[in-house]
């Protein structure tokens, strides 16, 4: 299983979750923005960061990347890939996902561990959960509400894709304590906390972020 990692200009996070995808059994393979191929991958992550240096909007540039334009199409093709929080972002920019991420509603960055309920554990990243698990993940943004019009939420609530909630306090006006979502497909899904950073108990949280790692090494096999 060899699950690649996309680092841009300004990419904070891609070091943690290559750990993250080794820790979790596959072979982490370091993609760079402009490649114009994905080197075989089975699976790629868009790691957390400030890409392009958030200029224009967060995520807006990075969607013109070279390797963006390939991992769109794989996406489209069935590809499992996984945004977290600047990657979530460039899933949004790129028509991944429906939606944006706005500026915090308080005005200032936040990082601390957030409580998260899994709300949708079928998709090809979260299959390892239980739907209604609770699980502490580590959470630092600016901009990571979650916004979009109410036929997109409803569709979102009706059709389950939201896969994972805010707990006990909504850290940035996420609409619907929305901190996930996911395609139709539940291949592509964005996530604004950071599961990478609750891979192993020396540092983080704990370990309640692995399951997003060795849930898509499960999904490989079984494909």
């Amino acid at each position: 299983m060899r699950v690649g990692v996309v680092t841009f200009p300004g990419s904070l996070d891609d070091v943690d979750a290559l750990r993250a995808a080794r820790l979790a059994g596959a072979d982490a393979v370091a993609l760079w923005h402009g490649d114009r191929e994905l080197r075989g991958v089975d699976a790629v992550v868009l790691p957390g960061g400030f890409s392009y240096g958030d200029y224009l909007r967060c995520g807006a540039i990075a969607r013109f990347a070279p390797v963006m334009a390939e991992v769109v199409d794989a996406a489209k093709g069935g590809l499992p890939v996984l945004g977290i929080c600047n990657g979530f972002q460039i899933l949004c920019e790129s028509h991944l996902l429906p939606g944006a991420l706005m500026r915090n509603d308080h005005r200032r960055f936040v990082c601390r561990e957030q409580r998260l309920r899994i709300e949708n554990a079928s998709t090809a990243w979260t299959s390892d959960y239980t739907t209604g698990e609770e699980v502490t993940i580590v959470l630092k943004n600016g901009e990571g509400g979650y916004v979009a019009a109410a036929p997109t939420l409803d569709r979102l609530e009706g059709e389950g894709l939201i896969v994972a909630r805010y707990l006990e306090e909504n850290p940035n006006g996420s609409m619907r304590d929305i901190a996930g979502i996911c395609n139709e497909a539940g291949n592509v899904v964005g996530l604004m906390p950071h599961p990478e950073h609750a891979v192993e108990p020396l540092c983080g949280p704990g370990l309640d972020g692995l399951p997003f790692f060795t849930s898509i090494m499960k999904a490989a096999a079984a494909a």
